[in-house]
């Protein structure tokens, strides 16, 4: 079958698609020798170039060789003074997943079982630094239960000479041999003097915790660095870990649901609620919880103002006698277990709790980079990786594009919709395509009886695969009038399925209905 939108005019037909465009936007289809457009132009590989392309596409989808990067962070840090080194906390950390990290690029082989050693250095530091030694950390990566390679950042800090309000962390990685893999951003980081004291107003938002939002919580006994835990999960359990930290979705709960089962709520997480956290890894859950104020070791009963980044807190869990001082969530070395506080005797708001009941929140933000260089014949940098953040599809009919909003996008990059590319035209605010018709799909598109879910992605002119999280998804809407294949009705009038196409919008799928 030859590839969807051949600029060849004396090539035969290919599959329909939904690009049926005038003799005047058809005269502005430019493709340059690398495959780049220009903004505002549609554009589509040579025939010869789309062959090549396809099949690695096809193999980039069948043997799952994505390579994952997923950097982990803080959403404040505090600003250093001095000599002082406030080393951020949670410290940034770094996950490489997918299987691709254990093929050989190029030859699209396995790495053997005797060939052991890291895949890739790292070096972690923040934007716009010198690059020196004292102000880059390596990431020495470790290989975790689940196949994924880990490394922390566990000496990053900012000074006060740096006034910058906000930075970003920057993650070089270097190929064995030398060889740079790309440069990956983390998201904003927020610089704060140190945790506000002052009642938390919600004008303030960018200091509030809202729910729905990622948290990360760690204890540190007698303020000392070296005793500090995170609340983690390992083997289905949550534990107090020293060297590993878990983000956790923090809901409104709802007193009246189940554990597991509760809707979201929105609003800001104010003292007094009822919580619950959910790792955003495994999805296990602790059971729903009252966060409480922490002040001079005493969890305050009557206080309802909005949580602030790096305040201390309490998990009281609901229930219990009402003359005790409540339960807490608490750890004891590498456990995670139950602290009965005690009621304090001069003030009947506040419960005695011991220094593991007191923990530490602060917001969390994640960003994650996921692509394919094992079958790419390029040395060139993989970076910067485009992050699509939403889609938009428009019109229908005979013409039907799907418009692409998110981070990183270039002229090099070319729409697929599974292993069909797609006419793209590039914008320095998005990427849109032409919708390939379900034909290019399948010789029997006509009966279909099950829907056709394809995977969006993004193709760099030099071969190199972007994946992504979203799909396209064709479905068709059936008459009484459909039979099998080899009806001789069906087949005067099948293409009039083609003249009505709706569709309808999901989080993450689009459906384009076809009926008669």
């Amino acid at each position: 079958m030859d590839p969807v939108g051949t600029a060849d005019p004396s090539a035969p037909p290919g599959p329909l698609t939904h690009l049926s465009l005038p003799d005047s936007l058809e005269a502005r289809l430019q493709s340059g020798a690398d495959g780049r457009s220009l903004p505002g132009s549609w554009t589509r590989s040579s025939p010869e170039h789309a062959t090549i392309l396809r099949e690695g596409v096809r193999r980039c989808l069948q043997q799952q060789c994505e390579q994952t990067v997923w950097i982990l962070h803080a959403k404040v840090a505090q600003k250093s003074y001095g000599n002082e080194k406030r080393f951020f906390c949670p410290p940034p950390c770094v996950y490489l997943a997918g299987p691709g990290w254990r093929v050989k690029p190029v030859q699209g082989q396995a790495q053997q079982a005797g060939e052991t050693g890291p895949t890739v250095c790292g070096y972690m530091g923040l934007d716009g630094a010198s690059g020196s030694a004292a102000e880059t950390q390596k990431l020495n990566f470790e290989e975790q239960p689940d196949s994924r390679e880990f490394g922390s950042a566990k000496t990053l800090y900012i000074s006060d000479a740096d006034k910058r309000k906000h930075f970003r962390l920057v993650l070089r990685l270097v190929l064995p041999g030398g060889r740079e893999l790309g440069t990956f951003h983390s998201r904003l980081i927020k610089v704060i003097s140190k945790p506000s004291q002052k009642k938390q107003s919600l004008k303030n938002t960018d200091l509030c915790i809202s729910s729905g939002s990622k948290v990360s919580l760690f204890n540190r006994l007698r303020s000392q660095t070296v005793s500090t835990r995170y609340l983690s999960v390992e083997d289905g359990a949550f534990v107090a870990s020293a060297r590993q930290w878990a983000a956790f979705t923090l809901h409104l709960a709802d007193g009246h649901c189940s554990q597991g089962d509760f809707p979201p709520r929105e609003g800001y997480i104010r003292y007094g609620s009822l919580v619950q956290l959910v790792c955003t890894v495994t999805g296990i859950t602790l059971p729903p919880m009252i966060i409480r104020k922490v002040a001079k070791q005493c969890a305050l009963l009557d206080v309802d103002e909005p949580i602030s980044q790096l305040h201390k807190c309490a998990f009281q869990f609901p229930g219990g006698p009402p003359e005790g001082g409540g339960t807490y969530l608490c750890l004891a070395t590498e456990k995670v277990v139950q602290f009965q506080a005690s009621p304090c005797p001069k003030e009947a708001n506040r419960a005695l709790l011991n220094d593991s009941s007191c923990w530490t929140i602060i917001g969390t933000e994640s960003v994650e980079f996921c692509f394919s260089t094992s079958l790419a014949c390029t040395r060139e940098l993989v970076t910067p990786v485009p992050l699509i953040s939403t889609l938009e599809l428009n019109g229908g009919g005979d013409v039907a594009t799907l418009e692409l909003h998110g981070e990183n996008f270039h002229a090099g990059l070319k729409v697929w919709f599974g292993d069909v590319e797609a006419e793209t035209m590039y914008s320095p605010r998005s990427l849109v395509c032409v919708v390939p018709d379900v034909s290019a799909f399948g010789s029997d598109w006509r009966w279909l009886r099950t829907p056709i879910t394809v995977p969006v992605s993004l193709v760099r002119a030099d071969g190199l695969f972007y994946h992504s999280a979203f799909s396209f998804t064709y479905t068709p809407e059936y008459s009484a009038r459909l039979g099998p294949p080899g009806t001789p009705e069906l087949a005067t009038d099948a293409d009039a399925l083609l003249e009505s196409i709706h569709h309808e919008f999901t989080r993450t799928n689009f459906h384009l209905f076809i009926q008669t």
